[in-house]
C-alpha cells in the first residue's frame, strides 16, 4: 500500500510523460475508476494498492480511452457502459438534447439511428416520460450495449433497440428522428487523435470522401420516417452546417442550428416545410 497522494502524483507524472493532455485530472479520474469509486470517495482514501491501477495505467498511457478502460462514460447525467463496440459519448452531443427540448415537442414515438450505446434515445426518454423509443445501429454489439444500458437506467420497458443498417428495418413513423452519424472525412481519419483513431470504431468515425454519405442516406429516409409534424434532430461536425442543410432543404425541410458550448454549429433540427 502506497499513499493516495503518492498514488495520484505517480499516476500523474505518468500520464504527462505519456503526453496526455489535462494529467492531474486524468489521473484522479482513472484511479477513482480502478477503485469504483468517484472524486469525493479517492479524497477519503489515504492509501491504496498500486496493483489495482498499474493494468489500467498502462493502457491509458498508451492513449486507450478512459471510458474503455473503465467501461463507464457520463452523458446528460447519466452512467453508460462503454466498450470498443461504439463510440464514446461526448458532452457535445449533449447538443441534440438540449436541441429537442428547446423545440417545446413532446414526441410519443423516437428513432435513434446508429444509437451506440443508447445515449441519446435513452437521454431523450429520460427528458421525455410519456415517449417509447427504438435505436438501431449497424453493430449487433453496440444494439446489445444499449439494450443493456436501457435496463440500467430503468427504461426498457420503454425502449426496443436492433440491429440494421440505418432504417431499412424501419416501416413506422416516428415523432422525432435522432442521429449522430458518421462525419470525418475519410482523408481526415488518419489526423485523429490517437485515442480516437486506434480505438473508437471507425464505421462510427468514417462519414465518406465529404463526410456527408450518412447525411445523405439519412435524409433521403425521412419523408417516410417522420409524422407530418415531426422533425429530424442530427449531429453535425465542424464547418458541416451550410452543406447538410443544404442537403436538408432540397429535401423539403425547413432547418434550425444549436450551438454547442465551444460555439460551434453542433445540431441541425430539420421539419418538413410548411
Amino acid at each position: 500500500m502506497i499513499p493516495t497522494a503518492q498514488a495520484l502524483a505517480e499516476i500523474t507524472e505518468a500520464l504527462r510523460q505519456a503526453g496526455l493532455e489535462a494529467p492531474r485530472r486524468e489521473a484522479r479520474a482513472l484511479l477513482a475508476g480502478c477503485l469504483g469509486t468517484n472524486s469525493a470517495g479517492l479524497l477519503a482514501r489515504d492509501a491504496v494498492d498500486p496493483a489495482a491501477y498499474q493494468a489500467a495505467l498502462a493502457r491509458r498511457a498508451a492513449h486507450e480511452p478512459l471510458a474503455y478502460i473503465t467501461g463507464h462514460k457520463e452523458f446528460w447525467g447519466l452512467d453508460f457502459l462503454t466498450t470498443p463496440a461504439t463510440l464514446i459519448p461526448r458532452p457535445d452531443t449533449e447538443t441534440l438534447i438540449e436541441a429537442v427540448l428547446a423545440s417545446g415537442q413532446r414526441p410519443a414515438r423516437i428513432l435513434d439511428l446508429g444509437t451506440g450505446t443508447g445515449c441519446l434515445l435513452l437521454a431523450a426518454l429520460h427528458e421525455l416520460p410519456e415517449a417509447f423509443g427504438v435505436g438501431v445501429d449497424l453493430n449487433p454489439n453496440a444494439a446489445t450495449l444499449a439494450r443493456a444500458n436501457a435496463q440500467r437506467l430503468g427504461l426498457a420497458a420503454r425502449s426496443a433497440f436492433l440491429a440494421g443498417s440505418w432504417a431499412d428495418a424501419i416501416s413506422q413513423r416516428f415523432d422525432l428522428v435522432l442521429s449522430n452519424p458518421p462525419y470525418i472525412e475519410t482523408g481526415d481519419l488518419a489526423g485523429l487523435m490517437p485515442d480516437v483513431r486506434a480505438y473508437e470504431p471507425a464505421t462510427a468515425l468514417d462519414g465518406g470522401a465529404d463526410g456527408l454519405i450518412a447525411y445523405r442516406a439519412i435524409i433521403a429516409d425521412l419523408p417516410r420516417l417522420l409524422t407530418q409534424d415531426g422533425q429530424a434532430v442530427l449531429e453535425l461536425g465542424i464547418g458541416q452546417a451550410h452543406m447538410v442543410g443544404e442537403l436538408a432543404r432540397q429535401a423539403g425541410f425547413e432547418t434550425v442550428l444549436r450551438r454547442d458550448i465551444s460555439g460551434i454549429e453542433r445540431a441541425i433540427s430539420l421539419k418538413f416545410c410548411k
